[in-house]
């Protein structure tokens, strides 16, 4: 399945971020900075943005930790990372952020390093979410939060009904015109797979951190889930 999720995001990497703003409407973009403001990033802090994709977060990120901080971004696209390194060259100044190719689910770090973490719709395309969750807790550093954005399935029918009728009006006619209908095809069924709000909560604290909270967005077809390490 890891290799599968792999070959999917590589294929995508090259209209990744056109596709973000044509389904959000430019939004994601809000709930990104959303995200970043609920890890708590402070000036000079180390900072981590897992499954960081083209790099969106992790530039946010690096604006908050300023010149004396840092930040590593990991993802296990090698065509996304790409994209993000590109990216920095247009920055000016440049961030600091380091781009690492690497698995979330044995990350390249020691225990304790980070102040703050995110990961932006990553944790619903893990194989092992437990594991994942277990791996961010041990890089943080103790009174760090991390902040996790993803997309969810709502309870209410309604919405529900609505968000599945857009992905297969909206997102998957738009993919299929830039030849990639079958990667985005996957979010439905991965969306079904996906623990919910409350569930998410449990498996945190599961594995050791001691406050989590799940916040709903977009009327719960959104959702961040915030974790404290004391």
């Amino acid at each position: 399945m890891t290799q599968e999720i792999r070959v999917i995001f590589d294929r995508i990497a090259p209209i990744y971020d056109q596709l973000n703003n044509w389904l959000s409407l430019g939004q994601h973009r809000i709930w990104k900075e959303m995200t970043i403001k609920w890890s708590n990033p402070q000036p000079g802090d180390i900072c981590l943005d897992l499954c960081c994709g083209s790099g969106d977060i992790a530039f946010g990120l690096a604006r908050r930790v300023g010149a004396t901080g840092h930040v590593y971004a990991v993802d296990f696209s090698h065509n996304l990372l790409a994209m993000a390194q590109e990216r920095t060259q247009s920055q000016y100044p440049q961030p600091s952020i380091t781009w690492v190719e690497a698995d979330v689910l044995d990350l390249p770090f020691e225990d304790n390093k980070f102040d703050a973490a995110t990961m932006g719709y990553g944790l619903r395309n893990v194989k092992d979410i437990p594991r994942s969750l277990k791996e961010l807790y041990r890089v943080l550093k103790p009174g760090a939060k991390a902040a996790i954005l993803d997309f969810h399935r709502p309870d209410n029918p309604q919405l529900r009904s609505f968000q599945q009728w857009y992905l297969e009006n909206i997102v998957v006619p738009i993919a299929t015109q830039l030849g990639v209908k079958e990667e985005y095809a996957y979010i439905s069924p991965s969306l079904d797979r996906f623990p919910i709000g409350k569930e998410q909560v449990e498996l945190a604290y599961q594995v050791g951190f001691a406050e989590v909270t799940h916040y709903p967005i977009v009327n719960g077809m959104m959702g961040v889930l915030v974790v404290s390490k004391l």
